[in-house]
């Protein structure tokens, strides 16, 4: 494997070499076959601390499809949810009957607005701040803007029918089922990767570095989970080989590999997931990532792989080299693991 993807592995240790994050832990992996690395620094600031194996990560929008999607999906495939119910169904203080389920999960519900001090409200008031001071603008089922409202509505949706909130949902249905036993919200604080260190909260460890997610709490569907490489590849072969462990059916999962948009034409975005096209057949591939530095694509037809884990917020968030750099090896990926 380390032939295959001689130059994908390369720019990923090259993330460190060049110090663009301080650490990195990845796996890619076809098949049974797997290739593995953990490199780097897990801290620099203030001081340095060496990346371990089994080290926890704030996944921050990871969150979003390793736990809220399968937990909607189950209310899916139960029929307590459908994909054409409006957002108003279950979240009356919600003013716009238009947005459904549908539009949340694939970022095409238009719903926005700004929230003043938004960093300095309790959880009920952002909360509410959140079903009565947005809007549904002009781009609503005509343009796919990627935001963390959509999952926030989505977590309390789903408290909404479960009577739980949306992070001890996704504990009890999703973590626990699959014994993903390192993801956790409430991680052991010396195992885990420290992200940002800012003016108000200083270093940034063992708490969501998503601000919403940290106020909110429980009650958080787009952030706010902590998780090691081991669980990931749990999940995310568990996800494209066993569906789930048989958690979800297969149709629920084939409709992650498929643009589940309205909007006519072509378009990247299916259950919660982006979508990529392989090089070769241009079949559908899902992926997502993460604002602290992580993501995972994954290939179900090929049963292929890349989980990539790294704190590139540490210890500044602006960080205009990684996203460059994550790209490009997307890019190389994609082209390596078709031409193997």
């Amino acid at each position: 494997m380390k032939q295959q993807y001689q130059k994908t592995i390369a720019g990923l240790n090259a993330m460190v070499d060049q110090e663009i994050v301080p650490g990195i832990s990845y796996v890619l992996f076809d098949h049974d076959q797997e290739y593995r690395k953990v490199k780097g620094l897990a801290e620099v600031r203030p001081d340095k601390e060496q990346l371990r194996v089994g080290m926890q990560y704030d996944l921050a929008s990871l969150t979003k499809v390793i736990g809220t999607v399968p937990v909607i999906a189950m209310a899916l495939q139960t029929g307590e949810l459908t994909l054409n119910d409006p957002v108003q169904k279950y979240l009356a203080e919600f003013s716009d009957p238009r947005p459904t389920i549908r539009h949340l999960l694939t970022h095409t519900s238009g719903i926005c607005g700004y929230i003043p001090h938004r960093d300095e409200l309790s959880a009920t008031e952002l909360k509410r701040a959140y079903l009565t001071h947005q809007h549904v603008d002009e781009s609503f089922n005509r343009q796919i803007r990627y935001a963390d409202v959509n999952f926030l509505y989505l977590g309390w949706i789903a408290e909404k029918i479960f009577k739980k909130p949306i992070q001890q949902l996704i504990t009890e249905k999703v973590l626990e089922p699959l014994k993903m036993v390192g993801a956790t919200f409430k991680p052991f604080l010396p195992n885990t990767v420290p992200t940002e260190i800012q003016p108000q909260r200083g270093l940034i460890r063992g708490v969501a570095h998503d601000p919403k997610a940290y106020i909110l709490g429980e009650k958080c569907g787009c952030a706010g989970l902590f998780a090691s490489l081991d669980d990931l590849v749990m999940y995310s072969r568990a996800l494209i080989e066993t569906n789930l462990n048989d958690l979800l059916e297969v149709k629920i999962i084939d409709q992650m590999f498929k643009d589940q948009t309205l909007i006519p034409g072509e378009h990247s975005r299916s259950l919660g997931w982006k979508l990529l096209h392989a090089t070769n057949d241009r079949h559908l591939i899902i992926s997502h990532t993460g604002f602290t530095g992580t993501w995972l694509i994954l290939d179900k037809k090929e049963d292929q792989g890349m989980i990539v884990l790294t704190n590139r917020v540490h210890p500044h968030a602006k960080n205009d080299d990684y996203l460059w750099a994550r790209d490009q090896l997307f890019a190389t990926y994609l082209h390596e693991k078709e031409n193997a």
